[in-house]
């Protein structure tokens, strides 16, 4: 199974000089925000698969103009062709704008999913805006990732931790992919393909 993880920035790639055909052997679309929804909507009617989202800290406009044909998995942990997928959207509260959260607000967010990921016996993929404390964050206000997610990864142990938020071109030390115990920790910025 073939996976395009987005987030971010908006690939010209896919978008601007996008040629028929590019997404036939993706089965699986995963973003994880602040990206344009009409580019959304483009991926979701040109590719064949389905397209699944979470906020990101800039994306305003969703709640009235959501991405048409993509389904939104903020707060939800859905499966698609066996994988169970968590989505958790949004970033550390640093100057109060839209898709925000203080540390104990992501942490009862998360509290609230915890008997459903019980349930379903686990979880396969968290896809995420913000990364993990620690895990791919940076120091400044803005991008220090959520504690709580530590938690996640110890308790749950996925396969896969996806996050955006964090641009690669921020510095040359920033990893796309990363391992944390048994889950292996990717930055999805711009584009990048899984296959699983």
């Amino acid at each position: 199974m073939k996976l395009l993880l987005l987030s971010d920035v908006e690939s010209q790639y896919l978008w601007d000089y996008y040629q028929p055909g590019r997404l036939d052997d993706v089965d699986l679309m995963l973003s994880c925000g602040d990206l344009s929804a009409k580019y959304l909507s483009f991926l979701v009617t040109m590719g064949r698969a389905p397209l699944l989202y979470v906020h990101g800290n800039h994306d305003r406009t969703y709640e009235s103009h959501p991405p048409e044909g993509c389904d939104c998995i903020e707060d939800k942990l859905v499966k698609v062709s066996g994988l169970r997928i968590l989505g958790l959207g949004g970033s550390i509260r640093y100057n109060g704008g839209s898709n925000q959260y203080t540390e104990r607000e992501m942490a009862r967010r998360l509290m609230k999913l915890w008997p459903r990921i019980i349930l379903a016996g686990g979880v396969d993929i968290v896809l995420t805006h913000s990364p993990a404390r620690g895990l791919g964050d940076d120091s400044d206000p803005a991008h220090v990732g959520f504690g709580c997610y530590l938690k996640l990864l110890d308790t749950f142990h996925p396969k896969y931790f996806v996050h955006g938020h964090v641009h690669m071109n921020y510095g040359a030390s920033i990893e796309r992919v990363r391992s944390y115990g048994e889950t292996t920790i990717i930055n999805a910025y711009e584009k990048y393909y899984l296959d699983i």
